[in-house]
């Protein structure tokens, strides 16, 4: 069975973060914020008091007023423009400052992801040279407390990789490569979402970045790296002859004759705990469902509809709940 589903540190939203790359723009998004209320205050106050006060002088033909300059009259307006300065000028210098620190961070990268925006997925490549890469999907799992380096790509349609708790938007372009990092200063799930509208399943384009304590980290990239169990019963074994013939063209399980690049590694596919880009938990019930009719569960899906006869399915079941 697939682990215990991810449980997010907190919903998901920008104005609590989690790390340097996004702690100093929530600082920003609530001095902002203050401010514009600040502005809406003071208006409304200076309105309510103009309104009072000639209420209480007994003017009522505003037509009728002789136009005139009462002495110190300019006098607010000096003070008004004197403030709007200081406070756009503030403004100004807070937000370059925020741009500077958000740029790049501060230390060497300790791991580096190529993620590709694909409809409606993500494919997550781990790139640590010879030997040391691999591939998943809609999952990303980081040490905590190092800053991570992302290449952004993408596959189709533009779409836009954001997980607010730990950093901004950043656009995956066809044919270009864009550059973002992140870092979480502690352990914990932080969710994720293409934040550009890309199609039917838009919605359903969701990610998880786990936040792991470096140990268990480096854990569970060597689990990673290993190629895909080799099945040890007659239904697992009968179950990957189903898979490299139904599914193989389209999907990989390194170390296999399954090399399909359309959609995610399978690899280890049980070690992730939903399915679908987070459209439904990795259970088996969904994993049969999702095979026989994924456009019924997610329509629009770039994955047929294929029929597998019931002793088939329940064969290719028992071949992919090895695959952890």
């Amino acid at each position: 069975m697939a682990s215990a589903p991810f449980t997010p540190a907190s919903p998901m939203g920008f104005w609590q973060t989690f790390g340097p790359r996004a702690d100093p723009v929530t600082a920003l998004n609530w001095g902002f914020s203050a401010l514009s209320v600040a502005v809406v205050v003071i208006v409304t106050v200076l309105v309510v008091a103009g309104v009072v006060t000639r209420a209480q002088r007994g003017v009522t033909d505003m037509a009728g007023l002789a136009v005139s300059r009462p002495p110190g009259g300019m006098r607010w307006i000096y003070i008004g423009v004197a403030l709007t300065f200081v406070a756009l000028v503030a403004s100004l210098i807070w937000t370059v400052a925020v741009l500077a620190a958000v740029n790049s961070p501060a230390g060497r990268p300790a791991v580096t992801l190529e993620v590709t925006g694909h409809q409606w997925w993500w494919e997550v490549a781990y790139d640590g040279g010879p030997g040391e890469s691999f591939t998943t999907a809609n999952e990303i799992h980081i040490p905590a407390g190092a800053p991570v380096e992302v290449k952004l790509k993408g596959a189709d349609v533009i779409h836009s990789f954001w997980i607010p708790a730990l950093t901004g938007k950043t656009d995956t372009i066809p044919g270009r490569t864009n550059l973002a990092w992140l870092q979480a200063d502690r352990p914990g799930v932080y969710r994720g979402q293409c934040a550009e509208y890309c199609g039917e399943q838009h919605a359903h384009m969701a990610l998880y970045v786990k936040a792991d304590a470096p140990a268990d980290f480096e854990a569970w990239r060597q689990g990673q790296l290993k190629p895909g169990a080799v099945p040890a019963t007659p239904d697992a074994i009968a179950g990957q002859q189903v898979f490299f013939e139904r599914c193989g063209a389209c999907h990989t399980v390194r170390g296999t004759e399954a090399g399909g690049a359309v959609g995610p590694d399978l690899t280890h596919l049980m070690s992730r705990t939903t399915i679908a880009a987070g459209t439904l938990p990795n259970t088996v019930a969904n994993l049969s469902g999702w095979i026989e009719n994924p456009q019924a569960l997610k329509p629009g899906a770039k994955m047929p509809a294929t029929y597998v006869p019931p002793a088939q399915l329940a064969q290719l079941r028992a071949y992919l709940e090895t695959l952890r």
